[in-house]
């Protein structure tokens, strides 16, 4: 019933506009005059208007920029994330210094320029030094921001990871469990058709090197360590997301993918300065199906001490998975 009344609305409205549009006509036939003609008086108030909708726009802008500040992220904690932020600021610099220099200017033009009885436009054929200018100069810029962002995008993507803490991030619908690589920083083979019963991560229980593997649902970082996140994916594209340390991977089924980062703040830190209610989250940044809103898992980032403690209390893969 309700579409049948968008519907009805929808002719009504359009049968509006045609009759509109024939009233115009015959109003025209009855006053002798072209009402589609365009007058000075006509073209006066689109200037204005311009004016005045090109300042309500500018402060708009502007009102949003000072309302919405606060639902930005934080500063970065991690090491990486703090040189991506920095690029970001630069970039935003330069756009908004070009978006209030020219916009204003757009709407003023319209303004001055509009359109007058007896006023021709200016022919303008060509300017060698003004060709020059808006060549060169955006070139130049855009070349040096370029260059930075490589720089920034090379130091985040190839770390020294030589004394990384490896993790493993294994992603299905709809939940990430992670496995640490133990005391010997080495992850235990895996194979999907080795997925069965409590070995949810199909491990090879035979290979040596998984049996001082962890697997747990709560990530825990020491601050200012290295860690290697290695991810995989059971079923779809899932995508990992860690925005506070401004890390993002897809998980690909049938791929190994990683990222390596440094975190820099600890979630205590982070609750002293965003409110008690703060944790690290790991999201899914891919709609990968009904329940991917609700695919997360808690980062907890704390000292060296209480890193070690949490480790050593988690039972190994040897202690929690029967070998057959």
């Amino acid at each position: 019933m309700t579409n049948l009344l968008f519907a009805l609305v929808a002719l009504l409205t359009i049968a509006a506009l045609v009759q509109l549009v024939r009233v115009n006509e015959l109003l025209s036939e009855i006053t002798n005059r072209d009402t589609n003609a365009v007058t000075d008086d006509d073209n006066q108030k689109n200037g204005i208007l311009s004016l005045i909708i090109g300042g309500g726009f500018i402060a708009f802008v502007i009102w949003q920029m000072v309302t919405w500040d606060h639902f930005l992220l934080p500063p970065a904690s991690s090491v990486h994330g703090e040189e991506i932020d920095a690029l970001m600021k630069v970039s935003m610099t330069l756009i908004l210094i070009m978006f209030f220099l020219l916009t204003p200017l757009l709407f003023y033009f319209a303004y001055k320029y509009r359109g007058r009885e007896g006023r021709t436009a200016y022919f303008f054929a060509h300017n060698n030094k003004l060709e020059v200018a808006w060549t060169v100069i955006p070139t130049i810029v855009l070349t040096a921001l370029i260059i930075y962002g490589l720089r920034t995008w090379d130091r985040a993507m190839n770390p020294d990871i030589s004394d990384a803490t490896v993790i493993e991030v294994y992603s299905k619908q709809f939940d990430w469990t992670a496995r640490y690589s133990g005391s010997d920083n080495i992850l235990g083979a895996s194979d999907y058709k080795l997925v069965e019963g409590r070995n949810t991560l199909g491990v090879d229980v035979l290979d040596e090197n998984s049996a001082d593997d962890i697997v747990v649902r709560e990530v825990h970082l020491p601050v200012n360590k290295s860690v290697l996140l290695k991810f995989r994916s059971r079923d779809v594209i899932h995508s990992a997301f860690l925005p506070h340390f401004r890390v993002q991977m897809n998980c690909v089924p049938g791929l190994s993918t990683q990222f390596a980062f440094t975190p820099t703040k600890t979630t205590t830190q982070m609750k002293e300065e965003e409110g008690d209610d703060f944790e690290y989250v790991l999201l899914c940044n891919k709609i990968c199906g009904s329940a991917h809103f609700n695919m997360q898992m808690k980062f907890i980032v704390e000292s060296e001490e209480e890193y070690n403690k949490w480790i050593s209390s988690q039972k190994t893969l040897k202690n929690t998975l029967t070998l057959k």
